[in-house]
């Protein structure tokens, strides 16, 4: 599964790696959850909820300090896609633990997110992170719905011609989507797609344009992307950002 792309200062990792980031010394306002609780937190849940998680991948940024990763498990409503879960968490207390819903492309291995992260407390919450992470797997499964119903509807909305869509990569890359030096390599793949499922030229095609596209970031800068294309294509059921 070859979504968190690691270059730039992150890195792929597995678990035991993860297991020997050392966590930062609490304070009386703060205390920093460890990368690997989090992790061994979501898979016990995961379990209760019966579901298998099939295949996983971590990535860690800025010297450890970021944790990222992706769970795929074993639940589907379609065959073109299967259930993951996005996960983060942080020591420098520029996020709180988060999870998100997110859909696994099967014929290409792109990555798309609801973009809602379910769990936004901080670290100096009194809850159990056991309790917190109960409580968004919960909730993850209407983001789910929500997730793939959008992108059900994207398949049968087509861009009109070529203007538009150079117009949306561009308006894509002021929204923080890609870099500005990619919305070439977007129109590009869009036009030309690697896999022929992408062939028509349908907002879903192009956000797997995107996708395909954002594979070689680093771990942050990919987190970044999946969160502005969430708000850009309203994979959230929102109004979508480009066409508003």
């Amino acid at each position: 599964m070859s979504n968190l792309m690691m270059s730039g200062g992150g890195r792929f990792v597995d678990r035991e790696t993860v297991a020997l980031v050392n966590t930062p010394v609490p304070t009386m306002s703060w205390k920093p959850v460890p990368h690997i609780e989090v992790i061994d937190a979501v898979s016990k849940v995961v379990r209760a909820h019966h579901w298998t998680i099939t295949e996983e991948q971590f990535g860690l940024a800025r010297e450890g300090q970021k944790l990222f990763g992706v769970m795929k498990i074993n639940k589907s409503s379609s065959s073109e896609w299967t259930r993951c879960i996005g996960l983060r968490n942080s020591h420098d207390k520029s996020f709180s633990v988060g999870l998100s819903a997110g859909l696994h492309i099967c014929v290409c291995s792109n990555l798309a997110f609801g973009g809602t992260t379910v769990i936004k407390r901080r670290h100096n919450s009194g809850m159990e992170l056991s309790q917190l992470i109960d409580i968004a797997v919960d909730e993850l499964e209407s983001e789910f719905l929500t997730l793939e119903t959008v992108s059900e509807d994207l398949k049968v909305l087509y861009l009109k011609n070529d203007n538009e869509a150079r117009s949306v990569i561009v308006r894509a890359a002021e929204f923080g989507a890609i870099n500005s030096s990619d919305i070439l390599p977007v129109f590009h793949e869009f036009k030309k797609p690697r896999h022929i499922e992408f062939e028509e030229p349908t907002r879903w095609s192009l956000l797997n344009a995107f996708t395909e596209t954002v594979k070689k970031y680093t771990p942050q800068r990919v987190d970044w992307s999946y969160t502005a294309l969430t708000r850009c294509f309203g994979l959230d059921g929102k109004q979508p950002q480009l066409w508003s």
